[in-house]
């Protein structure tokens, strides 16, 4: 197994496209495309970003292929669950009592509807005393140029 396939592992166990796993251990996109294309092996620094990020993974794994994925579980063929699914949770054991929590709802005030202030905008236009043509400049590409002035 080649550590393309490990990388595509590891983003199959957390449901993650190429793009949101690159995002997740702070990589560019290009990053990990190359990776699972087989052009490039994960730099060092790849590897300890996934590691810093998903640190349950066991590093001999991710390096060799050799051991369990995961620190926390015993093999890899079932993607690091060998729990039961209704097994006790040592967080919250099923064999206590459960008693319900009595909560106090408070109540959101209502919303209070305030009217908008209504701006009033009032344009003045001020007119301009027209403006005269004092004079008149032709360019050319010879850098020459001609003035005109109107005759009062």
């Amino acid at each position: 197994m080649s550590i393309k396939d490990r990388f595509k592992m590891i983003m199959d166990r957390e449901q993650l496209t190429a793009g949101a796993f690159a995002e997740s251990i702070e990589v560019a996109q290009a990053t990990i495309s190359h990776i699972l294309a087989s052009r490039n092996n994960p730099s060092t620094e790849v590897i300890l970003k996934l590691h810093k990020r998903y640190n349950d993974i066991n590093l001999e794994w991710l390096l060799t292929g050799k051991g369990n994925m995961s620190n926390n579980s015993p093999s890899v063929e079932n993607n690091g669950f060998d729990y039961p699914l209704f097994a006790d949770n040592p967080e919250n054991p099923s064999n206590e009592p459960s008693t319900p929590e009595n909560r106090k709802e408070i109540a959101l005030e209502a919303p209070v509807n305030t009217p908008k202030e209504i701006v009033k905008q009032e344009i003045v236009y001020k007119e301009r005393p027209p403006k005269k043509i004092t004079e008149i400049r032709i360019f050319f590409d010879d850098n020459t140029y001609e003035t005109f002035k109107p005759e009062n």
